[in-house]
């Protein structure tokens, strides 16, 4: 089983909660988990799963949130989609639209030949406008 990090965990569930203006007690009666629970979370101690499972609606996380920072990873921030109740939607970090014209500069390069180095970074620009007028990317 690889190491959980409940150090970070504790820091960024305590972090998120104050952000979002929560008191422990609150934020534990949002989640439906006693609040003893909540504190065991935001102190390094370890909890049952479902109990992490349960604090990430409330932090306006996505779902595995909490389980990808107990694995070294970030958590991913999650707001209501405006005109589909229900719905939840996730803001693409700038350094991923990044990534994404980085990748889609490399694909021409492989694919085509005679692009100039203007032209495929326009091609990159245009496929980045492209994905977010049609909703797959944030930005």
């Amino acid at each position: 089983m690889a190491p959980r990090d409940l150090d970070a965990l504790a820091k960024a569930v305590k972090e998120r909660r104050i952000e979002l203006g929560l008191g422990y007690k609150s934020a534990a009666k949002e989640a439906g988990i006693a609040p003893d629970t909540w504190k065991r979370i935001e102190t390094g101690l370890p909890v049952r799963e479902l109990s992490y499972a349960k604090v990430d609606p409330v932090l306006q996380w996505a779902p595995g949130s909490c389980k990808a920072v107990l694995g070294g990873r970030s958590p991913v921030p999650v707001a209501p989609a405006e005109g589909a109740p229900g719905v939840s939607i996730s803001p693409v970090p700038p350094e991923a639209l990044e990534a994404a014209k980085g990748v889609v500069q490399l694909a021409a390069i492989a694919t085509t030949n005679g692009l100039t180095s203007e032209q495929i970074r326009a091609l990159s620009e245009k496929v980045i406008q492209d994905l977010q007028e049609k909703g797959y990317l944030g930005g």
